[in-house]
Order: structure tokens, then sequence, then C-alpha cells
């Protein structure tokens, strides 16, 4: 079964109708840059209403270990998602701590990553690379590349999903998961209900359809 993540999520509202929907997991992003970026004080009050079983994600871009762990254990976090440049050492060093989920920004053309570098991450989340963005781009990436990784790792696909593709997406990959942000609001950062309730839809046809083959 493929599992969904919501990323960017920045109201309890929002947390509670993903986890409705069936949502395994949210996204909190601290990277300052970002519209949807959140305070440590906004994250805990998702947090609080989050139902059991339902995990929380801190997607961090360019923090050092000490800062990423510290934040994590406070809020406990279930995940460290690392969408920057982050070293090997550094992802190595916050796995110590919690779960690490390395993130690769592929563009056009672009090669397999090197997964076998960073062997202390739990997963890998393949999203569209942007010269001015870290994630929420809209754009889709090469399913293709994503499907030859996801025989051999455990892949969470982002890069412009919507409710219009997301089926495909997995039929194409059979991703671990799938993330979306941007295909399921309103605006940057306030969800759309009816998207959402399309992505789900969706994601639960395609799981459907993998379970039959």
């Amino acid at each position: 079964m493929v599992r969904v993540k919501i990323c960017g999520v920045t109201n309890p509202a929002d947390a509670q109708l993903a986890a409705e929907l069936g949502a395994h997991a949210i996204g909190l992003n601290f990277y300052p840059q970002s519209p949807r970026s959140i305070s440590p004080r906004d994250a805990a009050k998702i947090i609080q209403a989050l139902p059991p079983f339902v995990a929380a994600a801190g997607v961090f871009v360019n923090w050092s270990a000490g800062p990423v762990i510290a934040l994590a254990k406070a809020l406990r976090l279930s995940a460290a998602q690392l969408h920057g440049d982050e070293t090997v050492q550094t992802c190595a060093a916050i796995a110590t701590q919690i779960p690490v989920i390395k993130v690769f920004r592929l563009k056009k053309g672009s090669s397999q990553p090197t997964f076998a570098k960073y062997c202390s991450a739990s997963a890998f989340l393949l999203d569209a690379a942007s010269p001015m963005n870290f994630g929420g781009t809209g754009k889709t990436i090469d399913w293709a590349l994503a499907r030859r990784a996801a025989t051999r790792h455990r892949i969470i696909l982002a890069g412009g999903l919507t409710p219009e593709n997301v089926a495909e997406a997995i039929l194409a990959v059979r991703p671990y998961a799938v993330d979306v942000a941007s295909g399921g609001e309103s605006r940057p950062g306030k969800k759309d209900p009816a998207r959402l309730q399309e992505f789900f839809a969706e994601v639960a046809r395609a799981n459907r359809e993998l379970s039959a083959s």
C-alpha cells in the first residue's frame, strides 16, 4: 500500500483534515524562505492536534545536526526530512537520534542519485529541483528514474503531484509513499479540502489497482 504524506501543513485544522482523510504523516516546514514555514511554537500546536499513529516530520534545509536533533526531540518529531545540501556526515549524525528522510532534488535529465552515500537515511524523497525553491515547486520529476530507484530503495515520490496525476504516478513508480504540498492547496500554506479529498480518492484507486495486479 502506498502511503500519503501531506507536506507544508501550517495550522491545526489542516493537520486534522489530513489525518481524517487518511494521511500517514504530515510535514512541518522550518525553512524560513518557504511560504509554508512555521515556528516551533506553531508546530507544537499542530502536533497536539494530530491523532495517534499520524506522524509529524520536520522539514529542514541546511541545518547543522545539533539544532535538528534538539528541535526534533523537543517536538517529538517522527523524522527529519533533510531538503538541502546536507553532507553525508550531517545526515549520519542526525540519523543516530531520529530517522532521516534524505531529499534529492532532480533536474531534467538527472542521473540516479548517489543513494549509497546516504546509507544512514531511512527513506529517500525525490523532488523537482528549482533554482529558487527547496520543494513545493509544482513540477514533476522523471517517473522512470523514480521507478528504477523504487525497486531498490524506500522512495517517497514528490514533485508536482496533484489529484489529476497521482494515480498515474503511483502506478508508474510504485513508491513507498507519495508527498504532496502545492497540489493540495488553495494557496501556499492553506490546504484545499476538496483537492485533498480527491487526492486521497485517487491514491486509494491506485492502491486497489496495485493490489489487483
